[in-house]
């Protein structure tokens, strides 16, 4: 059994080396370098840090994705993660958020205090949403706005930033661009909210003259392919549509079909609910690339109706509107929108003359397209629609009263949607075509045979007048029975006038 004074002298050997050691260390190796190793081996035995729960804590990486970017529009990285969280729900989520979205399949997500976990790379990281209300003088009530919460390692955070979040935005696209589900949004609260947009109209169902619809293809698909053409003349990459007519004629239809034809989502800006320029700029920014902002019946705002020649009472109420012309003239212009590339802006009206010019000028609306009354090419793509017919023999009569007459695309429809049997609803159609033709220019030609050939022989007027009544009286088997007051009535008013003039 070996001496005290051998372990002594082991003990002083074993010390003296440990000491030279730990000054060589000191002298040659800098202190970021034992820094590293040191947490490098602290990691390896204890795991995190030294193991506590206050290391652990000051470990973790918490980023917070708002719905909203400040000042900046919506979030994109936001929409991409909620558009990803749902394939990443298992058994271990307890509380979820169900319904159906867009009237197809059952959607889920996170509800409340909820989290998903998903792991990437042998990353572990953890995603929760939450919500802040959002306020302010002008919108003191406006709608919570969510938030997702991203927690993680922080030894993982340069992989998180430059691999696991571009992952998400890149797999976001892929979706996106190979099924992609239109949208409509609208505005509540001062912030966009969106539906899907499933209307079936398309360029081939809308009732419009071809050579039009030819106009309007080729103009979209000149303006798609022009991006270089747009940034080498440096104007921001948008074209603006002015769509005129009476209501009724399809201006409505044919934005649907010109979203559905460009696969853009649709932005329905009401400006009756903006408050202020600064209400108005953020609701444009807003809004996504490869969109059509609309702006219907925009006549019916005063801040853009011409005011040259405007009397006191329009001169007055221009004092009170919300916002101002230019800032809406400069949003158009693509000033205050960030990144706004394959932007449609489209605006309707019923008064084309009532808009001031500074609005209409090429530049801001490029093309001004007047829809107009039922044509007899706009009643047959009707008549194919909704009959599933492409010629008749009562085709020609109908043809000849639509040249006289001025109905709409929508009464048109109205009217082939009566009946399925397609020989009465076009027999329909045209006693209501002739209805109509006796209620306006058809009574002016019998007042005036009247008084040219009949009335100097009074009894043969007033056999004539009588026979008139009864032939316009609708048959028994009319099931429109209020048009034969009104019509016995306008003779009767007929009958008296002439009568009270000539004798």
């Amino acid at each position: 059994m070996p001496r005290a004074s051998a372990w002594f002298e082991a003990y002083a050997t074993l010390s003296t080396a440990m000491m030279l050691l730990q000054t060589a260390i000191n002298q040659f190796i800098p202190v970021s370098v034992r820094s590293y190793i040191m947490s490098r081996l602290k990691s390896f035995f204890f795991g995190i840090g030294t193991g506590t729960v206050a290391d652990v804590s000051n470990s973790l990486v918490t980023l917070t994705i708002p719905e909203v970017w400040e000042n900046m529009g919506r979030n994109k990285l936001y929409d991409a993660v909620k558009e990803y969280l749902p394939s990443k729900i298992s058994s271990a989520n307890k509380n979820l958020r169900v319904g159906v979205g867009g009237g197809k399949k059952i959607a889920m997500e996170i509800e409340g205090e909820g989290s998903i976990v998903d792991v990437f790379d042998n990353i572990t990281l953890t995603w929760s949403c939450s919500e802040y209300q959002r306020g302010s003088p002008i919108q003191p009530y406006a709608r919570p706005v969510y938030v997702l919460t991203l927690s993680f390692n922080e030894k993982h955070r340069e992989k998180v930033m430059d691999s696991y979040l571009p992952h998400i935005m890149n797999k976001h696209k892929v979706v996106k661009k190979g099924k992609k589900v239109l949208k409509h949004y609208t505005r509540r609260s001062g912030v966009w909210q969106s539906s899907a947009l499933e209307h079936p109209a398309t360029f081939d169902t809308v009732a419009m003259e071809p050579a039009l619809k030819n106009a309007i293809l080729d103009d979209l698909d000149r303006f798609l392919r022009r991006k270089s053409f747009y940034k080498k003349v440096g104007k921001a990459w948008k074209r603006g549509y002015l769509l005129c007519g009476p209501p009724g004629t399809g201006k409505t239809s044919l934005i649907v079909a010109m979203a559905n034809y460009l696969k853009f989502d649709v932005y329905d800006l009401e400006l009756s609910g903006v408050h202020s320029n600064a209400d108005l700029m953020m609701s444009l920014r807003n809004t996504s690339n490869r969109s059509i902002l609309v702006v219907e019946d925009i006549d019916c705002n005063i801040e853009v109706q011409d005011r040259s020649g405007e009397d006191g009472n329009r001169a007055l109420n221009h004092q009170f509107k919300r916002f101002t012309l230019s800032c809406l003239l400069n949003s158009i212009d693509g000033l205050w929108t960030k990144g706004s590339d394959e932007r449609i802006i489209v605006f309707t009206t019923n008064h084309k003359d009532q808009i001031d010019p500074a609005l209409l000028r090429p530049g801001r609306m490029d093309m001004h397209i007047n829809l107009s009354f039922c044509t007899i090419n706009g009643f047959r793509i009707l008549a194919s629609n909704y009959l599933d017919v492409q010629s008749h023999p009562l085709f020609e009569p109908i043809d000849r009263l639509l040249k006289k007459l001025q109905v709409t695309p929508a009464v048109v429809a109205e009217e082939l949607m009566k009946n399925d049997d397609v020989d009465v609803v076009l027999s329909k159609f045209i006693n209501f075509l002739e209805r109509k033709e006796m209620g306006g220019d058809g009574m002016k030609d019998i007042a005036h045979n009247i008084n040219a050939h009949l009335l100097p022989k009074r009894k043969e007027s007033i056999a004539f007048l009588l026979l008139v009544t009864c032939s316009l009286s609708p048959a028994a088997e009319d099931k429109d029975k209020r048009a034969a007051p009104l019509r016995f009535l306008q003779l009767f008013q007929l009958f008296v006038s002439l009568f009270s003039s000539r004798y």
